[in-house]
């Protein structure tokens, strides 16, 4: 293996350049939110306007844990507007949609010891990420560097759905074995509600019944498996069937979902008990 080349960053400062400025990281981070550092996180909104009149720089969603992040982004120093602004933002959207998980993030160039001290003062209380960014420049090329300063603390209507899609996207997201499982859960579903199709999402692949969106169930394809999730009142009866039955569950979240891992396999294994939870699940939501 040969030895890697050493190459010297230099830091560009943002803040009073004239070609890079703030619209130009809010698109970068836009076209790749996995650049924060935070995981793979889907858009759903940029510039998304406010009741106050201002707009919230980038809204972005975790669909494996149902979080959603409200992103502020400001060139240079931090000040206190900036840290007042982004948790008002953080405020109005987690009152709007109260079933997910909201976490405020303040993404700026310069975090000073003074203002770390003041957003850590409210972590605890509000779920509030700062993030340190740096721009590098070496020869033609430039690229951006985020680093987690401070980490949040957990804290003790109808919506707009994910950015549409296809069924390619999945297969190339996933693998084609695992978006098949969709289509059998799929065919167990049209046992009992006939009208039903796959509505393929970013965030997850939903379901629509005579056109319209319900997702009392909806499917996330990974490379080797498909994360169900199901919404259902916790119930160790429940869990104990799934354990009898061979089947993991992953967790149950916030919003009221099961999130159970299933392979191929487990489908016609487990026809019946799948068929009847789902049917359980369906009803509860026509209700």
């Amino acid at each position: 293996m040969s030895e890697l080349e050493f190459t010297k960053f230099e830091q560009v400062n943002l803040k009073n350049h004239p070609l890079y400025n703030e619209k130009w990281v809010q698109e970068k981070i836009a076209d790749d939110p996995s650049i924060l550092g935070l995981g793979d996180l889907i858009l759903l909104n940029e510039e998304l306007i406010q009741p106050s009149g201002g707009r919230l720089d980038l809204l972005l969603y975790d669909s494996d844990n149902e979080q959603r992040y409200e992103v502020e982004i400001q060139l240079g120093r931090v000040d206190e507007s900036h840290i007042i602004r982004a948790i008002e933002y953080w405020d109005i959207e987690r009152k709007r949609y109260p079933q997910y998980d909201h976490i405020a993030v303040i993404v700026a160039e310069e975090i000073t010891g003074r203002f770390l001290n003041i957003i850590s003062l409210f972590n605890g209380h509000i779920p509030l990420i700062a993030i340190q960014m740096k721009a590098l420049q070496c020869g033609q090329k430039i690229t951006l560097d985020f680093t987690k300063i401070l980490d949040r603390i957990e804290l003790g209507g109808s919506e707009p759905p994910p950015p549409p899609t296809d069924r390619s996207y999945w297969e190339k997201k996933a693998s084609p074995v695992t978006v098949t499982i969709a289509d059998e859960l799929l065919k167990l579903i049209r046992t009992f509600a006939p009208n039903f199709d796959l509505n393929y999402n970013k965030g997850y692949i939903g379901l629509m019944e005579n056109g319209r969106a319900n997702n009392f169930t909806y499917f996330n394809p990974k490379k080797k498996f498909l994360r169900l999730s199901i919404r259902l009142p916790k119930s160790e009866q429940f869990e104990s069937r799934l354990d009898e039955a061979g089947l993991e569950m992953m967790s149950y979240s916030k919003s009221g979902r099961y999130k159970v891992r299933l392979y191929k396999k487990d489908i016609e294994k487990n026809a019946d008990l799948l068929t009847e939870v789902l049917r359980e699940s369906y009803g509860k939501a026509v209700e």
